[in-house]
């Protein structure tokens, strides 16, 4: 699987674009980074499990942001989760 932050993969031509795609950390305090070690790799890994359910080649434009922020019923408790998106495209079989 390819894999890049900007819309191109270096050496090869999109053939199209399949969709887009995204996974998430867990829930955690706004004010604090996810609590699961390693979340970044589990999203990422998320991610790439569903571009080949899709049968993808590759994923650009991967980026990313916060998801929405939440309250929760405790009083000034609020919650957000990193979402981790991308397109999910197929390559062409020549070079760029």
């Amino acid at each position: 699987m390819y894999i890049s932050s900007n819309e191109t993969i270096k050496g090869r031509r999109i053939l199209y674009t399949i969709g887009k795609i995204n996974a998430s950390s867990s829930w955690h305090a706004a004010n604090s980074a996810p609590l699961e070690d390693g979340w970044q790799a589990i999203a990422l890994k998320d991610l790439i499990r569903k571009a080949e359910e899709i049968d993808a080649d590759a994923i650009v434009g991967l980026d990313y942001e916060t998801d929405s922020i939440v309250s929760v019923e405790t009083p000034n408790v609020r919650l957000k989760r990193i979402l981790i998106t991308g397109k999910a495209v197929k390559l062409s079989c020549l070079a760029a």
